[in-house]
């Protein structure tokens, strides 16, 4: 119970000077602002082409299926359709991702800061 405690006080702290130091500046470190927007780059650049390799491979997987027995073919075809499923996900967090983020950034107001958050 002592372990407990001590582990519960840790972590209490810990997401304590997280937080003050989040947006403060850091040795090494842009802060936060910076942090979001290397975030909203990422989506806007990693995961549209992970969605396109995702779609290829779906479609290449697909396709091996058709020539092979029927309980591979149906392996295939559900591999193919989870692919396509995720990069459809992946389509629409890169499309909607950044304006959330820049929603959530800016206190609610609707492009207030969202092009200096995604570059």
């Amino acid at each position: 119970m002592r372990g407990l405690k001590f582990n519960a006080i840790f972590l209490m702290f810990a997401l304590f000077v997280g937080l003050v130091t989040a947006d403060g500046p850091v040795v090494g470190s842009g802060g936060l602002m910076s942090a979001i927007g290397g975030l909203c780059g990422m989506v806007k650049t990693l995961l549209p082409t992970v969605a396109l390799l995702m779609i290829i491979a779906a479609g290449v997987l697909y396709a091996a299926g058709q020539f092979m027995g029927a309980e591979t073919r149906a392996r295939a075809s559900v591999w193919a359709t989870a692919m396509l499923t995720g990069a459809v996900i992946a389509i629409l967090i890169a499309v909607i991702g950044p304006w959330i983020l820049g929603l959530m950034w800016s206190g609610g107001k609707v492009g207030y800061l969202s092009s200096s958050i995604c570059v």
